[in-house]
């Protein structure tokens, strides 16, 4: 189940005036010299070329005549409850994507409300319809991949079933790049090798993908061939924490630009620990001027939700970007991921877990300030 055009299309529902207009909702396009990017937008202005991600000051000169809005995250993740809420009447076993994308396993549930799964996809759309006043768009498949691929393919309001006899006739239609895992760069790799699209792929075997690709490879492969044995799992589906941020002009200055990355890390640590997740991956992100984004990983030995841990991992990165420091940044962003249960491994033979503990005991009653206080109660200097 994936929502269409999501925030835009709460936006039109919500003020009459703005149906049938492109609608954009993103940053301040500040006519056309903003920064940031857009978060989605409708269908109207999609006829325009504007699409998520897409700088905002190109989206204004694409339709400098759209309703530019700024997201209004509160109210989508209340429709987004109610949806999540109606889409469990139909099933538990769901897998929540983002604030407006699932996975839906229907195969226990299906005959409770109607002869045939097909039918009951048609009453998910109607009851969300109805419920909110919002289109979504369904993909029914044998396996997640599928169903996902499915869903795109006829928005808005589109149901698209692919049956288990025509599964592999479905993917291997598709352009090698709409499978899950290969990327703009890995979609090239594959291209020079002759793999155009997905039956190229399935095509060739196994082992001579993953001697070229390695165990990526073996998963694409598998892909390909119409295997993804994944269930659709109820739980936790966050895989990172992250945050990042457009600065107003080009920034140069060094210390500009590790103090907004100490903000940030502060930023996904809290949201870390309200979370109750502690992660080994840091992942520092930068965007330069002219739009080229680069990301930096490091993989800690512990897992962890500490601001210092984050900021000195993502900042030890900044190097590998900028080793003179003069260097212009648009964006800055860090991401933690890879977690762990635990917030560190604990050793009983090991003294500083008292002083982890310690650590931990800080940042609880800190969190505790700040959410009585606000985020600016306690701040670093």
């Amino acid at each position: 189940m994936d929502m269409d055009a999501f925030f835009a299309a709460v936006e039109q529902r919500d003020n009459p005036r703005l149906k049938g207009k492109p609608v954009v909702i993103g940053a301040d396009p500040k006519g056309g010299e903003g920064r940031g990017v857009v978060s989605t937008c409708s269908y109207e202005a999609r006829k325009y070329g504007i699409h998520s991600a897409m700088p905002i000051s190109i989206a204004y000169r694409k339709c400098p005549g759209a309703v530019f809005l700024p997201p209004d995250m509160q109210k989508y993740n209340r429709e987004s409850d109610k949806i999540f809420g109606i889409l469990g009447t139909f099933t538990p076993d769901i897998l929540p994507i983002s604030v407006d994308e699932a996975f839906m396993d229907i195969t226990g549930s299906y005959k409770l409300f109607a002869k045939t799964p097909l039918e009951t996809c048609v009453l998910i759309k109607r009851a969300i319809k109805q419920n909110t006043g919002l289109t979504a768009s369904l993909g029914m498949a044998p396996v997640m991949m599928a169903a996902k691929i499915a869903s795109d393919l006829d928005k808005p309001d589109g149901l698209v079933v692919v049956s288990e006899d025509h599964l592999t006739d479905f993917l291997h239609e598709l352009p090698v790049g709409k499978l899950w895992g290969i990327g703009k760069v890995s979609k090239k790799a594959f291209n020079n090798i002759g793999i155009k699209t997905v039956g190229d792929l399935a095509s060739f075997r196994e082992k001579d993908i993953v001697d070229i690709f390695g165990e990526n490879g073996r998963h694409v492969w598998q892909l390909a061939n119409g295997i993804d044995p994944r269930p659709v799992e109820a739980g936790d589906s966050v895989s990172s924490v992250s945050n990042e941020h457009t600065f107003e002009k080009d920034c140069e200055d060094r210390n500009t630009v590790l103090d907004t990355l100490m903000y940030l890390s502060e930023k996904v640590s809290r949201r870390l620990r309200k979370k109750g997740l502690s992660g080994r991956t840091v992942t520092l992100k930068i965007r330069t001027p002219d739009f080229r984004t680069c990301t930096r990983a490091e993989t800690l030995d512990f897992p962890t939700n500490f601001t210092e841990d984050i900021y000195s991992a993502a900042s030890a990165k900044i190097v590998e970007f900028n080793p003179s420091g003069r260097n212009s940044i648009r964006l800055i962003g860090v991401k933690v991921s890879n977690f762990s249960e635990s917030p560190w491994q604990s050793d009983l033979f090991d003294m500083t877990v008292e002083k982890k503990v310690k650590k931990e005991n800080l940042y609880r009653a800190i969190d505790r300030i700040k959410d009585r206080f606000g985020e600016k109660a306690i701040r670093r200097r």
